[in-house]
């Protein structure tokens, strides 16, 4: 890509601070975290640190202007070895889930995007073939997914069933060699150009909920890009229509035989998602904090400033929590011991966090916080999606709802009868 303005790290219009391009320096960990990790996940951290500094972030506020993505990068990303995820075997990274996390939160810190586009294909649409599929379709699939000589996407919201997806309408109709599907899906990551597309569909024969590997090219399989999105601008999320749309035999993926099988994948899944907030606000702190220290106003560098200092000490603390958090819900996983209420909670708190510090770094930078190429317009933006995908921010306080008084409440109460008057003291 030709340089810009905004890839060159500055505007000759505005020389008093650097854009994004020149990435800020990670300042962010007030509490050592590297003490805790295993030499493996501290090389996996400062090498894709090391990556999305140099490659992506000279480049990438153009094509979330353009709301495009850039393909250029992902042969150059293969390179770090990081398909796969948390899988083992298959030429996948086996990463411990801890792995996973610093992996997302490094590539999140410059780009939201680009951390959405590898959970979706290693966490939700790789692992369910790893945790749901036969032999046959892991060696077939697995090896070139790893490489990202392939991509993937995973087909579960539908138009009319988000929140409330275990009611979703898509079906499957069992004929001579394989399967019909037909219905329709919504906001699926990566489904423009994915080679594979998991679908999650209902049997109409069981009426229970089964999933099928669809090939890109599929007659009766047509994606649509969503567009005028201010939030993961990169991501290529689709709405997907099927319309007796053949797959073979071959296709469905034997290990799931209701709704409850997606939990397997969405227990990792989740976590990595309650990782990727921390991500932005980290990106966020780094360039506020340099962005303080290079402007000046009334004679003195913005971080000079008490009002400045007390928000960047609320972003500074809210961070160091955000990770502390995430970091013990993967070691739970690990050891076997994590509940969805944990994963829930984890999610919806550090997404609600995290919010607090990307509009706080929006403020932080003036005028400029509204600018993409100074990265917190962008990671301001970027973090709704997060705080609305993999569960809402309320639905997952409900499922937290429900671990803590055995009470579940997603569903509204049952209407009153007009005639009945309420039974209440003035």
């Amino acid at each position: 890509m030709a340089p810009t303005l905004a890839n060159s790290g500055d505007y000759p219009t505005f020389p008093q601070a650097q854009t994004m391009a020149i990435f800020p320096k990670a300042c962010h960990d007030m509490l050592h975290w590297d003490e805790l990790l295993t030499d493996k996940e501290k090389q996996t951290k400062y090498k894709v640190r090391k990556f999305m500094e140099a490659e992506v972030a000279p480049i990438i506020a153009a094509y979330w202007e353009r709301a495009e993505f850039p393909h250029e990068v992902v042969p150059k990303l293969a390179k770090l070895g990081l398909g796969g995820g948390t899988i083992k075997g298959y030429g996948c990274a086996g990463q411990s889930v801890v792995e996973a996390g610093l992996t997302c939160i490094e590539v999140a810190r410059v780009d939201g995007s680009m951390s959405t586009f590898l959970m979706v294909h290693n966490s939700l649409c790789m692992l369910t073939i790893d945790l749901l599929g036969s032999e046959e379709q892991k060696q077939q699939l697995l090896p070139d997914m790893a490489a990202l000589k392939t991509t993937g996407a995973w087909g579960l919201t539908e138009p009319s069933n988000g929140s409330d997806a275990s009611a979703l309408q898509t079906t499957a109709t069992k004929i001579e060699g394989g399967y019909q599907l037909n219905g329709f899906k919504r906001w699926i990551g990566n489904a423009t150009f994915a080679d594979y597309v998991v679908i999650w569909a209902r049997n109409n024969e069981t009426h229970q909920v089964n999933a099928f590997i669809v090939k890109k090219g599929t007659k009766g399989f047509k994606t649509s890009k969503i567009e005028n999105k201010i939030a993961l601008r990169c991501v290529q999320n689709a709405d997907i229509m099927m319309t007796d749309c053949f797959v073979p035999d071959s296709a469905r993926l034997p290990g799931v035989n209701s709704f409850k099988d997606t939990n397997k994948v969405l227990a990792i899944s989740r976590i990595m998602v309650a990782w990727q907030p921390l991500g932005l606000a980290m990106g966020t702190y780094d360039m506020c904090n340099r962005y303080l220290q290079q402007r000046e106003q009334f004679g003195s560098p913005l971080a000079a400033f008490q009002a400045n200092q007390e928000k960047l000490s609320r972003m500074l603390g809210s961070i160091n929590a955000m990770f502390l958090m995430c970091f013990r819900l993967s070691k739970l996983h690990e050891a076997g011991k994590m509940s969805h209420a944990d994963a829930s909670m984890v999610k919806a708190w550090t997404t609600l966090r995290g919010r607090e510090v990307v509009a706080l770094g929006r403020e932080l930078l003036g005028g400029n916080g509204i600018v993409s190429d100074f990265l917190c317009a962008k990671t301001f933006c970027d973090m709704e999606a997060y705080y609305t995908y993999e569960g809402t921010y309320e639905v997952n306080a409900l499922v937290v709802g429900r671990e803590a008084t055995k009470i579940a409440a997603f569903k509204a109460p049952p209407k009153r009868s007009q005639k009945t008057k309420p039974d209440v003291q003035a």
